[in-house]
């Protein structure tokens, strides 16, 4: 019996889980990727307190060793149903039931596909959602990057330290990313711009060799010669293990207090997975503790 079992082992999971080991709670992560989840694709970290720059896979492995050290026990698996009402809380992954008094859900969110032709068939010949783990394939080529976001111009500006041109493709005439970057993606020449345009299709033969873009306010169709497309259009939510629970809002993420806990009694919500408009490491941090300090509330509820 566990007095917290977190799902997810990102920046808020690793967060929760050191604060709740801190305060003697026997705690849990259950993972079924890397510890640090979506750091672990990010090669540059500019913006976490106390570090200037860090690599994502380092800022990783500096919170599980942490977590690690104050006592949370790590298993690596697939949740894949839970039972969250009443006592005891029950997760289930693999042959494995984990029971715990409190659960706290940071199992983040995954690249949300374009849903468009050519993209499930060219994923990794030439289509990737991580230019980080993918971009040194693509020295000397011509690229492309969908999206306008902070990922999709840090990845982008990633890119130009490998390929010969690197095009954003944007629906919108203006990008979304934050002042700096934008700054930065401007500046750089190997950086192109296709703007007020979506991709319809992704072509190629064994790989990729080109997509189809359309303007969207003249209808105009134009095939962009590319060797690598780069996908960064928003996120959606890991929570296909609480399909039917009632902590899900109609988009599939988890509302939750300024405490972080839902709608059923010991079961809290951080990170990524959280019904939030803010979704950075620093953030998922920050709710992870908050989450892990309610829990310990609601486990010292039970035993008075």
């Amino acid at each position: 019996m566990y007095d917290v079992a977190i799902i997810g082992g990102g920046p808020a999971g690793l967060s929760a889980g050191i604060y709740a080991a801190r305060a003697n709670l026997k705690t849990v992560i259950v993972e079924r990727g890397l510890y640090g989840g979506q750091m672990q694709n990010t090669l540059d970290i500019e913006n976490y307190p106390g570090f200037e720059n860090i690599e994502g896979p380092q800022l990783s492995e500096h919170m599980y060793n942490q977590a690690l050290k104050v006592g949370v026990e790590w298993k690596y698996g697939d949740v894949t149903s839970v039972e969250l009402e009443g006592q005891p809380k029950l997760l289930k992954f693999g042959d494995e039931v984990l029971q715990a008094k409190s659960v706290i859900i940071a199992s983040g969110a995954t690249p949300r596909p374009l849903g468009v032709p050519g993209e499930a068939e060219f994923t990794g010949r030439g289509l990737s959602y991580c230019a980080t783990c993918d971009g040194a394939l693509y020295k000397g080529a011509d690229v492309a990057v969908v999206g306008g976001g902070d990922s999709a111009i840090k990845e982008a500006l990633l890119l130009t330290r490998y390929a010969s041109t690197v095009t954003v493709i944007h629906r919108r005439d203006a990008l979304r990313a934050t002042g700096i970057l934008q700054n930065r993606a401007f500046a750089n020449s190997k950086i192109r711009f296709k703007w007020d345009s979506v991709v319809e299709r992704v072509e190629g033969d064994t790989r990729v060799n080109g997509v189809l873009i359309r303007n969207v306010k003249d209808n105009s169709n134009e095939v962009l010669a590319v060797k690598g497309v780069f996908i960064y259009v928003g996120v959606d939510p890991v929570t296909d293990f609480l399909a039917g629970s009632k902590v899900l809002d109609d988009e599939g993420y988890i509302p939750t207090g300024f405490d972080m806990a839902t709608s059923i009694p010991g079961v809290f919500a951080a990170g990524d997975v959280r019904a939030t408009s803010i979704r950075q490491i620093i953030s998922a941090a920050s709710e992870g503790a908050t989450a892990a300090l309610h829990a310990y509330d609601f486990v010292e509820s039970l035993s008075n």
